[in-house]
């Protein structure tokens, strides 16, 4: 009997739980729930003789792989993975996937949620603005850019995007203005929705020099991940620039050196992009689904190392 752990510092919610277990269930494999667990150390043990893994944004690194003596697969129930060591899952002869698209519009609605809370000054009964008319760019056109455009639209926003690795009939098939650089989506948009990954090239990429081209009452976006902000450059917009705020939910590092911008800038306490009953749902079933199909059909549509 095949044996899959689900380990999730932050739970699914149990509606999407026992989906999980009814699919391994029917599946004849023995599936174990590792919930809100205290740390690292206990996430080593408890995958010592797992074959599968789910996690959220639980970190899998060397050591929680070298001590998974049995481990074939890792499933990451999002998008993001650079909570997973590559190099060492596949030095071990480990498959690791994602569940791409299963919180996209989880995701989008979160951001586009965010925005309507720092435009109407956190509903604090002050007067605020509106989003009908203003310009938004989606910074990397994949499945949760998609959705915060198409949202967007609804709103009677002007939507342009930039992606490289998308071409632009793609994105203007859908009603979005598509731009050559990345400088001139930051220098049209008031509103700049970050959904690049965290890697060696975007890391810090989002800097000062950006985010001084953006017009006048600039927002910054980010649901994607902390490090593709310069923090420095983060803190430098909100000296000098008075008009400038950033609603993110996956707080800077430097968020107490902010303190004095608390009006300009908003945080989710966790990051929040997923935390939906939907968003848990898709992508854990479709986790459970992968690595079913990985041990039965050898299918490996979603590996990513």
């Amino acid at each position: 009997m095949i044996k899959v752990l689900v380990a999730t510092d932050k739970p699914f919610a149990k509606v999407a739980s026992d989906q999980i277990r009814a699919i391994f269930s029917e599946a004849g494999y023995h599936c174990t729930f590792f919930e809100k667990y205290p740390d690292q150390d206990s996430l080593v043990q408890a995958v010592a003789d797992a074959e599968a893994i789910i996690i959220r944004s639980d970190i899998v690194d060397q050591n929680v792989i070298e001590n998974a003596k049995n481990l074939k697969i890792v499933v990451r129930a999002g998008a993001g993975y650079d909570n997973v060591d590559l190099k060492a899952a596949s030095e071990h002869n480990v498959v690791v996937m994602n569940t791409p698209g299963q919180n996209s519009n989880a995701v989008a609605e979160l951001a586009i949620g965010m925005m309507l809370y720092q435009v109407r000054n956190h509903f604090n009964g002050s007067s605020g603005t509106e989003l009908f008319g203003k310009t938004i760019g989606i910074h990397a056109y994949g499945n949760v850019g998609k959705h915060v455009a198409r949202i967007a639209r609804g709103f009677g926003m002007t939507v342009y995007a930039f992606d490289p690795f998308v071409s632009h009939s793609a994105i203007e098939n859908d009603g979005v203005i598509a731009v050559e650089t990345v400088e001139e989506l930051y220098s049209k948009c008031q509103f700049v929705s970050l959904h690049i990954p965290a890697n060696e090239k975007t890391k810090k990429s989002i800097n000062f020099e950006l985010l001084s081209l953006m017009p006048a009452n600039a927002m910054l976006v980010n649901t994607a991940r902390k490090e593709v902000i310069c923090e420095e450059s983060l803190k430098r917009s909100f000296n000098e620039r008075k008009d400038f705020c950033y609603v993110s939910d996956v707080a800077p590092g430097n968020l107490s050196e902010l303190d004095a911008f608390s009006s300009r800038i908003f945080c989710t306490p966790k990051k929040m992009g997923a935390q939906t009953a939907e968003a848990n749902i898709n992508a854990g079933i479709a986790a459970a689904n992968q690595i079913i199909g990985f041990f039965e059909k050898n299918d490996v549509t979603f590996k990513v190392n």
